[in-house]
């Protein structure tokens, strides 16, 4: 039973999310907070059934393209506007909280509400559905690529693909931008973030870290150009009834959401068990020195240090993957990008075709196809087990945390630093994609790369401009997009062997 003093601080929650409706111009709903939680339905009677989260979890994992700002509008139409199994107003606490998160934030958010509706079991189901598909469909074109890459026909297709996703790159440094920048102090951190992976090759684990002590410095000193009109993450719930978890909550808040030191110790420790035992494992069999302990190692060291979402780990692990480890080449992490953007799932699951392209041509002891499914396999499980600690250990403490304002700056000024690091992002590509030569220039601190223009590659640059195009002007679906680019790739292909 709810003691006086839980209903009580229940009711102060929704008197504050009332308030904030209001400050934001928002009509409230019409009962008080007391009436609503009174009025809810008990949580049996709104308890969701387990085989149908199942099946609705296996849909959203299905219709989950086009990188996460798409994963979470399938999620938010699914979950909030057909289902009304989450409120507006909770669906966007849990996606500003699991944006504070290392690793991709839609898979995070899926295994939260996932946890949300039916406890340990809901969270595995959920975040397991959600790169269950991507991981099938891009380990059998990690195969293809690897082993038929070089045949010409083959060899275009990639081509066009990797040109268009310039165009897609591009895209998410306007749409982050646009939703980041919100005043000068983030902007100026956006530009310095740029600058100092661009120019300076500074790590970015550096670069997000000293964006978000900035952020929570200067709104600590409560600095002009750190104010934000806006609040984050209150929207109105609309229909005249609460959704099914906002009601069961209103009531009452179930023993797993509550905070739980015992229970943090038991997931932590049992978690890093799991994660980390199969790479100890691999590296024992293997060898410490061996291609599946770098990739273990590396992505599972990936998955801790890149805040900031998927676009944010994909500028690590490029930067790392091609420069460092030089498991692949520039034009290679293109193709991989853009077929990851062709199938369902997180975006970062393109760690696989990484690590089936380093595996694959260092396979020792292992066959060359054997050992490249299990570099993929062994970057997946490390990139993507993660998410389901954080969830499970920081769950119950990411609502007590909600409106905590130092960590709103934090966040602000990470995701600002964010969108200099796509940037980064989207000049790397376009060097490697539109010429095929690129000079390092090193002088002191800096290390700047600079394009031999007179070895630019029309072809690509013509399909680069008709993907922008295509996606700006046009509004295109992305998909159609990348498969329109790669037609013409292959046209060009055909053409140049026909005449």
């Amino acid at each position: 039973m709810q003691t006086p003093r839980q209903t009580m601080n229940v009711q102060a929650l929704l008197h504050r999310v009332c308030l904030t409706w209001e400050g934001l111009g928002v009509s409230t709903p019409s009962k008080s907070p007391g009436e609503l939680a009174a009025s809810a339905p008990s949580p049996e009677a709104s308890q969701i059934p387990f085989a149908e989260a199942v099946w609705t979890w296996a849909r959203i994992a299905a219709l989950s393209f086009g990188g996460p700002a798409g994963q979470i509008a399938v999620m938010h139409r699914i979950l909030v506007e057909e289902k009304r199994w989450i409120g507006e107003t909770r669906f966007l606490h849990a996606l500003n909280y699991c944006m504070l998160l290392p690793g991709p934030e839609a898979h995070e958010l899926a295994i939260y509400i996932g946890w949300l509706m039916h406890r340990l079991k809901g969270g595995i189901v959920a975040g397991t559905l959600f790169v269950l598909p991507g991981l099938v469909v891009l380990a059998l074109l990690s195969f293809l690529y690897a082993v038929f890459g070089t045949i010409g026909i083959v060899q275009a297709l990639f081509f066009g693909l990797k040109a268009a996703v310039l165009a897609v790159v591009i895209e998410a440094v306007l749409r982050v931008g646009r939703r980041a920048l919100k005043n000068r102090a983030l902007i100026v951190i956006a530009c310095a973030a740029f600058l100092a992976i661009f120019a300076f090759g500074l790590p970015f684990p550096l670069i997000v870290g000293t964006a978000a002590l900035v952020g929570f410095a200067g709104t600590a000193a409560d600095l002009k150009w750190f104010r934000v009109s806006d609040v984050h993450g209150f929207a109105r719930d609309e229909g005249g009834s609460p959704a099914l978890i906002d009601a069961m909550f209103a009531r009452e808040i179930p023993e797993h959401v509550r905070p739980s030191t015992a229970r943090l110790v038991i997931a932590a420790g049992f978690g890093a068990a799991v994660w980390l035992g199969p790479l100890y494992l691999l590296a024992a069999w293997f060898g410490r020195r061996s291609v599946f302990a770098s990739i273990g190692f590396f992505n599972a060291k990936m998955a801790v240090v890149t805040f900031g979402g998927a676009y944010a780990v994909l500028a690590y692990m490029a930067q790392q993957a091609v420069e460092y480890y030089h498991w692949l080449k520039p034009g290679e992490m293109l193709v991989g990008l853009g077929l990851a953007e062709t199938t369902p799932g997180p975006l970062i699951s393109v760690v696989q075709f990484v690590g089936f392209l380093a595996a694959f041509r260092a396979p020792a002891p292992l066959g060359s196809i054997a050992a490249g499914f299990l570099g993929g396999l062994t970057a997946m499980w490390a990139t993507f087990v993660p998410p389901f600690i954080w969830i499970f250990v920081g769950g119950p403490y990411i609502e007590a945390l909600i409106g905590n304002k130092s960590l709103n700056a934090a966040l602000s000024a990470i995701t600002a630093a964010v969108v200099g690091v796509i940037l980064n992002l989207a000049v790397w590509f376009a060097l490697h994609v539109l010429f095929s030569r690129v000079e390092v220039i090193r002088t002191m601190a800096l290390s700047l790369s600079v394009p031999v223009l007179s070895s630019i590659d029309w072809r690509a640059a013509a399909i680069a401009v008709f993907a922008t195009v295509a996606l700006f002007r046009l509004k295109m679906e992305m998909i159609a997009v990348l498969a329109a680019s790669c037609a013409i790739g292959m046209g060009w292909y055909v053409g140049s062997m026909l005449f």
